[in-house]
């Protein structure tokens, strides 16, 4: 069950993170990923306390998710002038955004082996 907010990455989040860092995602992307799937909708202060990053790592992760078109934003309109607020949310099931990892992962090692045969053939033809 998702939680509204007041979220922190429990034993099991914390090693989906590690896996995800063991595969390459920045370890700031994957804590944010996953804290953003706990909850409902967060704001960026949300996610700096439940996973103990600094605005400006949470800004670039957030900025990130949503270049993949994982996370959407929301904007809060307020009452007063300043700043506008905003919550994000996943845009993609976490199960969806691990299928869409897995694909960016797998043409990376066909990219790799191409290059492994392609170098292995250059040098037996010297």
């Amino acid at each position: 069950m998702k939680r509204k907010t007041n979220y922190s990455l429990n034993k099991q989040d914390k090693e989906i993170v590690e896996v995800f860092t063991e595969l390459g995602m920045p370890k700031n992307l994957a804590k944010t990923l996953i804290y953003i799937s706990n909850v409902d909708e967060c704001r960026s202060k949300d996610i700096e306390k439940g996973v103990n990053l600094l605005q400006p790592q949470v800004s670039v992760a957030i900025q990130e998710l949503r270049k993949k078109g994982w996370v959407k934003k929301y904007e809060i309109k307020k009452k007063r002038k300043g700043r506008p607020v905003h919550r994000y949310s996943l845009n993609r099931s976490l199960s969806n955004i691990v299928d869409s990892f897995q694909k960016e992962k797998t043409e990376e090692v066909k990219t790799i082996q191409k290059n492994l045969t392609d170098l292995e053939n250059i040098i037996n033809s010297v």
